[in-house]
């Protein structure tokens, strides 16, 4: 069994305490992962960044808007969604995967982007609603989950642009391409807020029966260290032990954090041991209980479906509603309502909101 000596894991257990001291808040963690991400982005020349393809005409109302559904080429998706959002984005996704770009068809612009997958193991609010913990054959095979879901800014802020990705993520199109795709019998979409407790409100408020509200996800996990701090205390674990796993293991930073913890719990005893699961615990204050948001697509016996009792779609009396035609429909009411708001009160945002290596923008995105 691989070791650490006690100086060296007293060593590492500083290293990790210093790092989650920095922060008091959920969002100043992810301001500076962000900020860390930004450092290693290529800048572009003038004019020629991914940032002159996204939205800017705020004289337009959303009665106005067309828009289609793209499935990008993944140096436009993650270039675009890298300098539009404020959450760091991993390039490489095991399991279902469908990047989607929504494009505003007159200007020919980006207005938003999404990243479906396959749902996370374990969401305490889904199993309560299932009424028990899902088999996950089944349950991989009609369920999806939304884990970006971005628009740019200030599309966003002027249009609820949120609002019109979030639908579009439980539109019949999705679902129709995704069975297409991976052969499944989708009927149920999930996705959680970007942030829980620590705001009053989400993007997805606001938008049942498309999108409902099921209670908060719990948050009992340690956030994982990043950046230069990470690196350094990786490439100094392994150069007294040897590689911790495999190369081409997949969620290989968490299986990295979940070795290094455990090669210094060991090595350590007594009031330093203590010590270091109380640093484990105290940056758990960091994650938070997010919304969590499902849909239904319409279809009236969807749980029935994901707990494997039937293959059949009962569909709902408003399941017409989910087609993609209807969903813009819903959400340019609520735009056009929100669009003159703001103008009436002289409060629209026209600048363009992109990270660059010289900017730092509002993070809540």
């Amino acid at each position: 069994m691989k070791t650490l000596e006690r100086k060296e894991a007293l060593h590492c257990s500083k290293v990790i305490a210093d790092y989650f001291e920095k922060f008091s808040r959920v969002d100043e963690y992810m301001l500076e992962q962000k900020l860390e991400q930004i450092k290693h982005m290529p800048t572009a020349l003038p004019g020629m960044g991914f940032e002159d393809d996204l939205f800017s005409d705020y004289t337009m109302s959303p009665e106005d808007m067309d828009f289609e559904i793209i499935e990008p080429d993944d140096k436009t998706f993650t270039s675009c969604l890298n300098i539009i959002s404020s959450h760091t984005n991993m390039a490489s996704i095991p399991g279902k995967n469908l990047r989607l770009a929504i494009r505003e068809k007159n200007t020919g612009k980006w207005v938003g982007f999404i990243r479906l997958g396959s749902p996370v193991i374990n969401m305490k609010p889904r199993n309560e609603l299932l009424g028990n913990v899902p088999e996950l054959s089944t349950f991989n095979k009609t369920s999806i989950m939304g884990f970006c879901i971005v628009p740019s800014q200030p599309f966003g802020f002027n249009y609820l642009g949120g609002k019109l990705l979030a639908a579009l993520c439980c539109s019949h199109y999705v679902r129709e391409r995704m069975n297409q795709k991976y052969n499944m019998n989708l009927v149920y979409f999930e996705t959680t807020s970007l942030y829980g407790s620590s705001k009053s409100s989400s993007q997805y408020d606001g938008m049942k029966p498309i999108l409902k509200n099921k209670g908060l996800s719990d948050s009992d996990f340690t956030p994982l260290m990043h950046g230069e701090p990470w690196k350094r205390l990786v490439d100094y674990v392994e150069s007294r032990v040897g590689n911790l796993i495999p190369k081409d293991a997949s969620s290989k930073k968490l299986k990295l954090t979940t070795a290094i913890q455990g090669l210094i719990k060991r090595s350590l005893d007594g009031t330093d041991l203590d010590n270091f699961k109380d640093t484990l615990e105290n940056a758990k204050k960091l994650t938070e209980r997010k919304r969590y948001y499902v849909s239904n697509y319409g279809i009236r016996n969807y749980i029935d479906i994901v707990n494997g009792k039937t293959d059949e779609i009962i569909k709902e009396d408003n399941y017409d509603k989910y087609e993609v035609e209807n969903l813009i429909k819903w959400w340019k009411k609520k735009a056009t309502n929100r669009y003159n708001n703001l103008k009436a009160d002289n409060r629209l945002r026209t600048e363009l909101e992109v990270w660059t290596n010289s900017t730092n923008i509002d993070i809540i995105r």
